[in-house]
């Protein structure tokens, strides 16, 4: 057979040859400002490499990029990634430190930033001075003075493919070179570095592609409500122009107006985000009324979602919700359920698709005989799962070859996942283990909770005592009430004895809430709870 190198620029080759006039549009609250095609995309993105090189960078260099979905970021993408670079994708809701840190780590050289994240750009490269050259993007060109004293050269994106965009080939280099770079969301720990190759995104597209994962196709137009900067955007980038998917960005604008005008104007088949993106679509539906008759699919990650909540999605925006678990470690696709699932089946997290092989095992490491209807420490093993961390010496694996999530898990009869709460975020009280992921599955049943958490606090008596934490929709909820709901179901002793209401839940970009901060804000007293008796 003849060799052919597993390389992501052939995803944009592709979708420019034979979908060359298929859209892709990048909106700013809602109102497209740019529309482009896949076969000009290309030709951009290809002379965009040109001129990385005429920088000085060379293969296996990294290129941060601090922006949002929006078609210059996508035009980096391929850019870096064509030539051998490696496209670090970086968080701007992260702090200025932990952004220096992260660039630091990587080594990048060159940083490509949005126009309206320049504020934060110029305190984050404050503190790199390895950085060599600025690139702005979805912006005008940036004053020379810019960055204040850095010695950093700035560009705009148009003046720099004007100077220096050159024809350049691509996919010269081994598939299994490094593509990207991305950073775990820290909400357990600190932020760890994940390399993807070019062979685990190249597979990780064609297993989202299969027929009960996200299966979009020629006719499909998405709608990529996940951040660029989180794994990869879920690897949509690279399975749109792969099958040939009119692409809708749409900018840093995320809310349930801008959301609800670019699916009707744009006529969006396939929405993909975490679940609270769409929760503000389903607000601007039950408020305005409006109907998305072209939307299919919702296809929703990070956080578990409660049923209720799965329900309420469906009726206000009249589509199917397809849930899914993944990990930045992933690439980040583990499992996803079937598009055709009973409307009133129970939600599940899905089953992993071919090249994804689960595992559970006891605390030890021993794999649990049977693996089905039993809760187990899960464990993954495929060809785009995580080896070992960026610059780590140690691999991430045990001696199968399987990688630790962290996740606690059940898998039922059919093989459908559930991720039934997080090891480390067990709570021990009075010797005994309590686990938060049973309380917030209660809960989460009730109509009015859009999100809930429970964490553990310390008891002087008990050692750790569970907090409900809830985020609830519309008027407070009743904390009785809802404690009401886990008796009968849980032990008493579970039953919390403290409830908490915040305004908004706080997450992670992966969509994850993040417990980590609720622990800090608990114990640094912004968050306070009501004390009830059980």
């Amino acid at each position: 057979m003849q060799p052919y190198g597993l390389t992501v620029d052939k995803f944009l080759d592709h979708a420019a040859k034979w979908f060359q006039d298929c859209e892709v549009v990048e909106a700013d609250a809602g109102a497209i400002v740019r529309r482009s095609s896949y076969a000009a995309l290309r030709e951009r993105s290809n002379r965009l490499s040109g001129a990385l090189i005429a920088l000085g960078l060379e293969p296996g260099d990294r290129v941060g990029t601090l922006a949002w979905n929006t078609i210059h970021h996508f035009e980096i993408y391929y850019a870096a990634m064509g030539v051998g670079l490696v496209c670090h994708t970086l968080n701007p809701r992260l702090t200025a430190a932990h952004l220096a840190a992260m660039i630091g780590e990587a080594g990048n050289r060159v940083l490509a930033v949005a126009a309206d994240l320049l504020p934060l750009a110029r305190e984050v490269i404050a503190q790199c001075p390895a950085i060599e050259h600025v690139v702005i993007l979805d912006g005008p060109d940036a004053d020379a003075d810019a960055l204040g004293s850095h010695r950093a050269r700035i560009w705009g994106h148009e003046a720099l493919l004007a100077a220096h965009g050159e024809p350049v080939a691509w996919g010269a280099f081994d598939e299994n070179a490094p593509a990207g770079l991305c950073y775990t969301s820290g909400t357990t720990g600190s932020p760890k570095g994940v390399i993807y190759t070019h062979r685990s995104n190249y597979i990780h597209t064609l297993r989202a592609l299969q027929a009960d994962a996200v299966a979009i196709t020629a006719r499909d137009t998405l709608l990529l409500g996940v951040p660029m900067f989180h794994a990869n955007g879920w690897g949509m980038p690279f399975a749109a122009p792969a099958a040939g998917t009119k692409l809708v960005l749409p900018g840093r604008t995320l809310d349930g107006s801008s959301l609800a005008r670019l699916i009707r104007e744009e006529g969006v088949t396939v929405a993909v985000g975490v679940q609270t993106v769409w929760l503000t679509l389903a607000d601007q539906a039950e408020a305005t009324g409006e109907a998305f008759p072209t939307l299919e699919r919702v296809l929703i990650g990070g956080s578990s979602c409660p049923d209720a909540l799965i329900r309420r999605l469906e009726e206000k925006l009249g589509a199917a919700v397809q849930t899914s678990w993944g990990m930045t470690e992933l690439s980040p696709i583990g499992t996803m359920a079937p598009r055709d699932l009973p409307a009133d089946a129970p939600r599940a997290s899905g089953r992993p698709a071919m090249g994804i092989d689960l595992k559970l095992t006891d605390a030890e490491g021993n794999a649990l005989v049977p693996q089905r209807g039993v809760l187990g420490h899960l464990k993954v093993k495929g060809h785009s799962v995580i080896e070992r961390y960026f610059r780590a010496e140690a691999s991430a694996l045990d001696p199968e070859g399987y990688f630790d999530t962290g996740d606690l898990a059940m898998l039922d009869e059919a093989g459908n996942l559930t991720i039934c709460g997080r090891a480390k975020d067990l709570i021990k009280s009075g010797g005994e283990w309590i686990n938060p992921n049973e309380i917030e599955a209660i809960i989460g049943t009730h109509p009015a909770v859009r999100h809930v958490a429970v964490i553990g606090r310390t008891d002087d008596k008990w050692g750790e005592r569970p907090v409900l934490i809830v985020e609830t929709q519309g008027a407070e909820g009743d904390p009785r009430a809802l404690l009401a709901l886990l008796r009968g179901k849980v032990a008493d002793w579970w039953i919390p004895g403290e409830v908490a209401e915040v305004e908004a839940m706080p997450l992670a970009a992966s969509g994850k809430i993040d417990k980590k901060r609720l622990r800090d804000d608990y114990a640094e007293g912004r968050i306070m709870g009501r004390k009830l008796g059980r």
